[in-house]
């Protein structure tokens, strides 16, 4: 699927003059523009204005680029749903068949603060092997981060997936969506799930106290060392909830296993240790792919670090109407095309970014899989 054909979907809601500028060109055209370094409408127009020759290879523009005014206005009416809905057909046909870990966390787009109006909170699914965001799903404020990740799941396809999530995705509703959509799941326990997860660290402190005698327990371990840090990380993984009150048991959608991360750390002769307790469903058979998944996990913080600092999410002023939502899915469109590039490997995220904008209108081209104007005639 090219990057003109993700967007035959979108419907044009605007009438008469308003439709000076093509949508889908617009679309097409901010998108570019963010991967190659804006992070405002003002930056999009003015690389707009700079590249229109570069851009005419594959758009028509008969009134040329627009104005930063017309990106803001196209942009705060166009059907947030909509436009996300195309960003996952497009990511669908880049990677095709997801597997490995889903994991599944907010993050608050602080600029998008509009006086009394609460910031616009973002639900991402990432997957981590691949390094690509999945969907989004925006909710207005981080309380109402639940109905998003229950929002988000629905539009999943999560076969051969292990979905993980933070405590707040611990619900009894979630792990029903997650196995219903196909997929496993690794769920973080704390206090907001009391009696669940006094159990398990009951039980964990127990068996411990007994050296797991007569339970079958799988352990794993793993040590590094760095910059005067010592981190051991230890996994502990239990396939058989049996031993749970049968209606506690029988609240969790396919529920199998739990488990543990204890992770001590040694820094200048000073130590602390964590732990961690997990719920699993029956798809999870071994430590080490309850390990893997939720080391795993760290991936989608890491993508939204990288909203931050390499796209400078949060300093973003953008917040009318569905603008900041959707400016927020270009940004994760531009970042899941810098993600799959293989020609560069080595190069930071930044470097790449900045090589797109540098005079390499090539790279470009096979970063957003854009089809020449001519091509598209020949075709027709």
């Amino acid at each position: 699927m090219t990057l003109q054909e993700a967007f035959a979907g979108v419907e044009d809601h605007r009438r008469g003059p308003a439709q000076r500028y093509d949508l889908k060109e617009m679309i097409v055209m901010a998108i570019c523009a963010v991967l190659c370094g804006s992070d405002s409408w003002v930056d999009i127009a003015d690389w707009c204005e700079d590249e229109e020759a570069w851009l005419k290879t594959f758009l028509e523009l008969s009134h040329g680029t627009p104005s930063h005014d017309t990106f803001g206005k196209v942009f705060r009416v166009l059907d947030a749903a909509a436009f996300e809905r195309s960003f996952r057909e497009w990511i669908a046909s880049l990677v095709g068949a997801v597997k490995g870990v889903v994991a599944l966390d907010g993050k608050t787009v602080r600029g998008s603060k509009d006086g009394p109006n609460t910031a616009l909170h973002m639900v991402s699914a990432y997957a981590t092997d691949l390094g690509v965001s999945l969907g989004q799903e925006g909710t207005a404020g981080k309380g109402n981060e639940l109905a998003g990740i229950k929002a988000l799941l629905d539009t999943l396809v999560l076969k051969g997936c292990i979905v993980t999530m933070d405590a707040l995705g611990c619900q009894t509703d979630v792990t029903e969506k997650i196995v219903a959509q196909g997929g496993d799941y690794v769920l973080a326990v704390k206090n907001n799930q009391k009696n669940l997860s006094q159990a398990i660290v009951e039980f964990f402190d127990t068996a411990a106290a007994l050296d797991f005698r007569h339970i079958d327990v799988q352990k794993r371990s793993l040590t590094e060392k760095d910059h005067g840090r010592l981190e051991t990380r230890r996994a502990v993984f239990v396939a058989d909830v049996s031993w749970m009150d049968k209606p506690m048991r029988d609240g969790w959608k396919k529920l199998g296993a739990i488990g543990m991360i204890e992770a001590e750390q040694e820094i200048k002769g000073k130590v602390s240790v964590e732990r961690r307790y997990f719920i699993a469903s029956a798809g999870v058979k071994t430590v080490e792919q309850f390990a893997n998944a939720v080391r795993a996990h760290w991936g989608v913080e890491a993508m939204h670090w990288v909203l931050d600092v390499t796209f400078r999410e949060d300093d973003c002023r953008v917040r009318k109407g569905d603008s900041a939502r959707n400016l927020s899915a270009i940004r994760k469109f531009a970042l899941s095309a810098l993600r799959t590039d293989t020609r560069h490997p080595d190069r930071s995220l930044r470097r790449r970014r900045k090589l797109a904008d540098r005079r390499q209108p090539n790279y470009r081209v096979e970063l957003l899989g854009l089809t020449p104007r001519s091509h598209e005639r020949t075709a027709a």
